[in-house]
């Protein structure tokens, strides 16, 4: 991101207060039970939190971007509460409030929440020039819509913006729909079902169809480039308008605890990779990693995090092995996360890189299930493969993102899938899930599919036709389909 062009965060910025203590007894006179109260925090909410999280890593204070922060505050006790928390974390340009600030206060028992109590609020007053002025300026803009009134007001202001700016939107029910133009739109999966109703069959499912689908939907609706739905636990689809296969990502570790400020962590992560000129579908797989993180490392009652945000623990190394069976087996052992691919990669070229190292991120290692030359002609005729079985195995071993590779004589790679057990089957975008045999497979042990970016006109067919053509050669024979 240019120096001289910040990140501006715009939105709702909330008292986020949480008393603490243990609750081991019922109250006399009613079935309540009593908190015995042991500490109380303060901390920026809404806006104010997705605000400070942009602007908290790197952890290197010299290499972080200027973030700015233009919400709503008053007058009370409440509103400078939230400007002494916020100012030494972002430049903050302040909208009028005619009221206060809405404080949101948890009672937690052991760390659980109890009971949540909301109060304050107030209306929004116009729009200075200085405001203007800091959105006229910014390289990528996130909105951070809690529906409290600050989107709207500068809803002409943001609508006008989208046209030559990067706009993120992370949505709220009771807040305004995205402007259209915006390049992501963050809902998480409730927002997204409240903000969605049609009669496919999909409209009312949980089930990653139904999230891709009102993904979709959303998007066509917004007129947005993308649209994030987060799953939490789950992870994240990926959808553009009237996309038929979103693209999914799984979390990419396990993670039990409180998930309070996670949607904020990822739409700020989401902004902050857009404007470093990351891709909608790269910038949706660094944010679910980090949300990921961010709620491993104790999401926001973790201290550290004031003083940048916890990283996602590095995964153990991986030595490079002949034994795709023993490495799979080693890393689910100690809890890490089996990626798997396959093909035929016939002529490697630049979209069957770019996959494996996306595919690589995903996990904690990943094996290449590769066709051997009997599949290959099999499937795709004689002439094919171009390349044989030992010449693709070396060049494919050369790549530091592949850990293993694994040769199967099958049409599919069923029977080799289940010896794997792979968390993950990544097949490049191109791809349709309900084209995928191997859907089923993962399926009984509870893998999922996940389809990534490939890149056009790079398929090992066009890449063979070009060079026939170019010698004034006979054409391959059996080239239907890329690998």
């Amino acid at each position: 991101m240019p120096r001289n062009r910040p990140l501006v965060v715009v939105g709702d910025t909330l008292l986020d207060t949480d008393v603490e203590g243990q609750a081991h007894r019922l109250a006399p006179d009613a079935p309540a039970p009593v908190l015995d109260v042991a500490e109380e925090h303060n901390r920026p909410g809404g806006a104010g939190l997705a605000a400070t999280l942009a602007g908290a890593f790197p952890p290197d204070a010299a290499n972080r971007p200027e973030v700015v922060l233009v919400t709503a505050l008053g007058q009370s006790r409440s509103d400078q509460t939230v400007r002494d928390l916020l100012t030494p974390r972002v430049r903050l340009l302040e909208l009028p409030l005619r009221g206060s600030v809405p404080v949101k206060t948890r009672l937690c028992a052991d760390g659980r929440p109890l009971l949540r109590v909301d109060r304050g609020g107030g209306t929004v007053g116009p729009v200075t020039d200085e405001v203007r002025a800091a959105l006229a300026g910014a390289h990528t803009v996130l909105v951070s819509d809690y529906g409290r009134g600050v989107a709207a007001r500068l809803r002409a202001e943001l609508a006008v913006l989208a046209g030559h700016t990067q706009v993120v939107w992370d949505p709220h029910p009771r807040g305004e729909p995205p402007v259209p133009g915006a390049r992501l739109v963050t809902p998480n999966a409730g927002e997204a079902m409240a903000l969605c109703s049609g009669d496919h069959p999909d409209a009312n499912g949980d089930g990653l169809h139904g999230h891709g689908w009102r993904g979709a939907a959303l998007a066509s609706e917004w007129r947005s480039a993308a649209v994030a739905v987060t799953l939490g636990r789950r992870g994240a689809v990926l959808a553009r308008p009237g996309d038929e296969a979103p693209l999914y990502f799984p979390p990419l570790q396990e993670v039990d605890g409180d998930p309070c400020g996670a949607g904020d962590c990822f739409a700020a992560t989401a902004a902050r990779a857009l404007a470093d000129g990351a891709l909608p579908e790269e910038a949706t797989h660094e944010a679910v990693r980090q949300s990921g993180a961010f709620v491993a490392a104790g999401g926001v009652r973790n201290p550290a995090l004031w003083g940048g945000v916890p990283s996602a623990p590095p995964a153990p190394p991986v030595s490079k092995t002949d034994d795709a069976r023993a490495l799979a087996a080693s890393v689910r052992a100690r809890g890490g996360t089996v990626v798997a691919t396959g093909g035929c990669f016939d002529l490697l070229h630049a979209g069957h890189v770019g996959m494996l190292q996306n595919a690589r991120r995903t996990g904690d290692c990943l094996i290449v299930c590769l066709n051997s030359d009997v599949s290959v002609r099999r499937l795709k005729g004689e002439g094919r493969p171009i390349t044989p079985e030992a010449d693709r195995i070396s060049v494919l071993a050369g790549l530091d993102c592949v850990d293993a590779i694994a040769v199967f004589d099958e049409n599919t790679p069923e029977r080799l899938l289940r010896e794997l057990r792979p968390h993950v089957w990544v097949k490049g975008g191109d791809y349709g899930t309900e084209r995928l045999p191997e859907a089923s497979t993962l399926e009984e042990w509870g893998g999922r599919v996940l389809l990534l970016p490939y890149l056009d006109g790079r398929s090992t067919t066009a890449l063979a036709r070009r060079a026939a053509g170019h010698h004034g050669a006979a054409r391959p024979s059996g080239l239907e389909q890329s690998s």
